[in-house]
């Protein structure tokens, strides 16, 4: 099962109510997207920024699944989706790279 990090921001073009009774029943139910999200899993933590119009949310699960869940958000948040990679899997895996690239020049050089 894959981590995500997720950049989000209000989107400043989206509509978005005029009236603040309408305004505050939109971000109640934004709000209980997310913690449905929390609720099942699949968001662990979830966080605003200090401008108040963006923040971060880490969830976990398949690639599908974070497609799913920032869509619910359209077209009032924008999300930069990001898989993490674990620290011990990625340095293994540049570790290996590097060796391979090592090798490839060395064949490379000697022709």
């Amino acid at each position: 099962m894959a981590r995500f990090l997720v950049l989000w921001r209000q989107n400043p073009v989206a509509p978005r109510p005029t009236d603040p009774s309408e305004y505050l029943k939109m971000n109640e139910m934004m709000f209980a997207g997310v913690e449905n999200l929390m609720k099942s899993g699949e968001v662990e933590e979830f966080g605003f920024f200090a401008d108040g119009r963006s923040g971060y949310a880490i969830g976990k699960g398949e690639t599908l699944d974070a497609f799913r869940n920032v869509s619910m958000f359209l077209p009032f948040i924008h999300s930069e989706v990001h898989e993490i990679i674990p620290y011990k899997e990625g340095k293994e895996t540049s570790i290996a790279l590097m060796k391979t690239m090592i090798e490839l020049t060395k064949k490379l050089t000697k022709k």
